[in-house]
């Protein structure tokens, strides 16, 4: 097995919704900016109804899409199992962005998490996070405000 840096990235409401209709059910500037400058210059893997979400190729990084149905477009790599990932991903650090089923999927790899906790319950929400907190530890908070908690996680 090549040497891999899994970490993953999600906000997180408090009742454990990550999606809405095919997006983020909130608009958090400030976390926003912490997730470009944690991913910059690394690679995002996601799933297709996430990459459809974005309006693009989100720069200063690799975009990677696993998906067994999508083409390759434009600046965006597409793969149809997450060994294949493991096995072009030797030497990167990968940043795992979602949406729900590739956090199932790719949870066990990671030995890092990066979780915003929105500060509020989503109804309706259809895309979750898996449990992780008997997985890992927080070490550090991040930043703390009205709107969200961002802390780091680390792998039991």
């Amino acid at each position: 097995m090549t040497k891999v840096n899994c970490k993953a990235i999600v906000a997180v409401s408090q009742n454990g919704v990550i999606g809405k209709d095919g997006d983020l059910p909130w608009r958090l500037s400030g976390d926003l900016k912490w997730f470009k400058k944690i991913t910059m210059g690394h690679t995002l893997i996601m799933g297709r109804k996430t990459w459809d979400s974005l309006p693009g190729a989100l720069p200063g990084r690799e975009n990677w899409v696993l998906s067994r149905s999508m083409q390759t477009t434009s600046g965006v790599r597409v793969f149809d199992n997450f060994e294949s990932v493991l096995q072009k991903a030797s030497g990167k650090t990968l940043f795992i962005i979602g949406g729900g089923e590739v956090y199932r999927q790719t949870l066990s790899f990671c030995k890092e998490l990066f979780v915003t906790e929105v500060q509020r319950t989503i109804d309706h929400g259809d895309a979750f996070f898996p449990k992780f907190r008997h997985l890992y530890d927080a070490v550090e908070t991040l930043d703390e405000n009205n709107e969200f908690i961002l802390r780091r996680w680390i792998a039991k």
